[in-house]
């Protein structure tokens, strides 16, 4: 656009109104504009020609944690074909639990001037979208929900309630001494889930042993050994997603110990498991799918007030059982 105004003698401003065919622009100005257009062959950025008309640019957003987590590659491969139904392209993105990555990737996808984002928060405080929103982009939050007072769509998990019905179910078959493991109630999730841990011990009046910084696989082996060596090991444990179940499992197996075992997230393979588990399971696709149309509502004019829908839980038991 620079090289056209160049060609033509006249300002941006001018070449960018004859781009977009505004009517107020000198008739002069206009045919020596679209006459250097024609000569450089310069071809006018669709996204900004529509954003400009208020047309919609036929993309959407998603900002999630990282593809490699089965969770969040569904909740990608979901809210694809669910785009694609809506003659929609989705953009892919991952924060990496990263808060300034993920203002960036975001600030970089309203860039492009997405129709709509969805947002699986990395941190607590969203009133930076607050500028994005006001000049149209819909926004829906997932699995988590935004923070910094803006208001938006949101599709979670119960996550509580799930972690309360596990602690439940191991407090029924007489365990009194439980540790949970979890990497940092600074997550929305993780916080949820030791909340509803912590409800399941408060109703028979018993302490909850709780291990944080567990972030892997390794880390959780680690942990489920330092507290089985310990002066009164568990009888049993609960880990709050998929990664640290795997750890714990192993571990337990390892040594041969009959600890109970419950996990948030049910996961391919986990029947196959060498021990006995039970999984909080529920329906990632459904939470996604549910998210994405929310989403395109908003993109179709929907203006009720803001809505939050929560998918349910179940208990389901899973490896090998003895």
């Amino acid at each position: 656009m620079v090289d056209v105004a160049r060609h033509a003698g006249v300002s941006l401003k001018t070449v960018s109104r004859v781009v977009n065919g505004e009517p107020t622009v000198n008739a002069g100005l206009a045919e020596r504009v679209l006459a250097s257009i024609g000569v450089l062959g310069f071809q006018r950025n669709q996204l900004a020609s529509t954003l400009r008309a208020g047309r919609r640019t036929g993309t959407v957003g998603l900002v999630i944690e990282e593809l490699a987590n089965p969770f969040y590659s569904t909740i990608a491969s979901v809210a694809a074909e669910v785009a694609a139904q809506h003659d929609t392209m989705l953009i892919t993105a991952s924060s990496e639990e990263d808060p300034d990555l993920e203002r960036r990737l975001v600030f970089d996808l309203c860039s492009r001037r997405v129709d709509g984002l969805l947002l699986v928060p990395a941190s607590g405080d969203h009133a930076y979208l607050r500028p994005e929103v006001d000049m149209g982009v819909h926004v829906v939050f997932l699995d988590r929900p935004g923070g910094g007072g803006l208001e938006a769509d949101t599709v979670l998990i119960d996550n509580r309630g799930g972690a309360r019905a596990a602690v439940d179910a191991l407090l029924a078959k007489g365990h009194r001494r439980i540790a949970v493991l979890l990497d940092s109630t600074g997550v929305y999730t993780m916080r949820e889930r030791l909340l509803g841990a912590r409800e399941a011990m408060e109703s028979v009046d018993a302490p909850l042993t709780v291990v944080e910084g567990v972030a892997n696989p390794d880390d959780a082996a680690r942990a489920v050994a330092g507290l089985l060596d310990g002066p009164q090991p568990p009888t049993a444990f609960f880990t709050v997603n998929n990664r640290l179940t795997v750890g714990a499992v192993g571990e337990l197996w390892r040594r041969g110990d009959d600890a109970e075992l419950a996990g948030f997230d049910d996961f391919e393979l986990a029947h196959l498991m060498p021990r006995p588990l039970t999984v909080v399971a529920y329906d990632t696709r459904a939470m996604a799918g549910r998210a994405t149309e929310m989403l395109f509502e908003r993109v179709r004019g929907e203006r009720a007030a803001a809505r939050t829908e929560v998918i349910g839980t179940r208990l389901v038991a899973r490896g090998v059982r003895r």
